[in-house]
């Protein structure tokens, strides 16, 4: 029998890191067989209108559901906390509602930004969230209606995400790294930079349990309750200025980088100093998942972009 899984947010760096790896034809051990992927945009789901959710899932019913779909302008959710919010937490509730009451799991993303950063080691997914802006605290409300909707599946925090698609840290410094002789880059904010391909092989691995579950046997109505937490990145930790050195060096781009601090650069939202998370949790419960060193998947990001046009 065919599941159909339906992953909103097509047009975004996961989603389309998503798209590219359901069309290769390596992953048919990863992804079991008979499982056909609806990827969905705006145009076809509105997570800023509710009736547009309401109206979507009127005659449709899936197998699945990936929420690739946020509110991701950090600086401008500040003016826009409604939008945000309704994207980023009511969106969210509606889903995990529908996946309740369709008896499917719900996968969706999260961020690092709902710490403090004010930790200096890794955050592990029992510490004390404490959101310092209105994104990280939309995306607290988001995680908090899943868990309270009663539906089963999973919620994955991720950082500093880049990929070939969209607007990120790694295009934006290529392009100003041509263009200029040198760049101030804040230094004393740290992290761990994901690209979109190994956090979408994540999300394939834990839609490949979730399945795995049913096949066994295990009633997902027994274990609606049930959301799983998980971390994850790349392997490794920087802050944006090693990041940026790591790009002009990998790139042969010849700009000087000068390291700042936060206080140097304001920007209307703030950011944590130390967002590393800590993902034991994830490499336990899903023992075959690769996870690269930040450094290697820079590099395999930047050889992508050399034949994207």
């Amino acid at each position: 029998m065919v599941k159909r899984v339906l992953v909103t947010g097509k047009n975004g760096q996961l989603g389309q890191s998503l798209r590219n790896l359901v069309g290769e034809s390596s992953l048919s051990q990863v992804i079991p067989a008979g499982i056909v992927f609806v990827f969905v945009g705006r145009d076809e789901l509105e997570l800023a209108c509710s009736d547009s959710i309401s109206a979507f899932f009127a005659d449709q019913r899936f197998d699945a559901i990936v929420n690739c779909g946020a509110y991701t302008a950090v600086d401008k959710a500040e003016d826009e906390h409604g939008l945000a919010d309704q994207i980023n937490h009511i969106a969210v509730a509606q889903l995990a509602g529908i996946a309740r009451q369709q008896t499917i799991p719900l996968i969706h993303i999260s961020t690092d930004y709902v710490f403090n950063g004010q930790g200096f080691s890794p955050y592990a997914e029992t510490d004390s969230t404490d959101p310092q802006n209105v994104y990280g605290s939309t995306k607290l409300k988001g995680e908090e209606a899943m868990h309270a909707s009663g539906c089963a599946g999973a919620i994955i925090r991720t950082s500093w995400v880049y990929s070939e698609f969209g607007n990120n840290f790694v295009k934006t410094m290529l392009r100003l790294g041509k263009e200029r002789d040198s760049l101030n880059v804040i230094f004393d904010q740290i992290g761990s930079p994901t690209y979109a391909t190994d956090l979408a092989q994540a999300v394939l691995a834990i839609l490949n349990a979730e399945f795995s579950k049913k096949h066994n046997h295990q009633s997902l109505e027994s274990e609606c309750s049930t959301v799983n937490l998980y971390h994850f990145s790349n392997e490794g930790v920087c802050s944006w200025y090693d990041f940026a050195k790591a790009i002009f060096e990998l790139s042969d781009i010849s700009c000087r980088v000068n390291p700042i601090e936060t206080k140097d650069y304001p920007t209307p939202a703030k950011r944590p100093h130390y967002s590393v998370m800590n993902k034991t949790k994830i490499k336990h419960d899903l023992p075959g998942l690769i996870i690269p060193h930040w450094r290697d998947s820079l590099k395999t990001c930047l050889k992508e972009l050399e034949v994207t046009p």
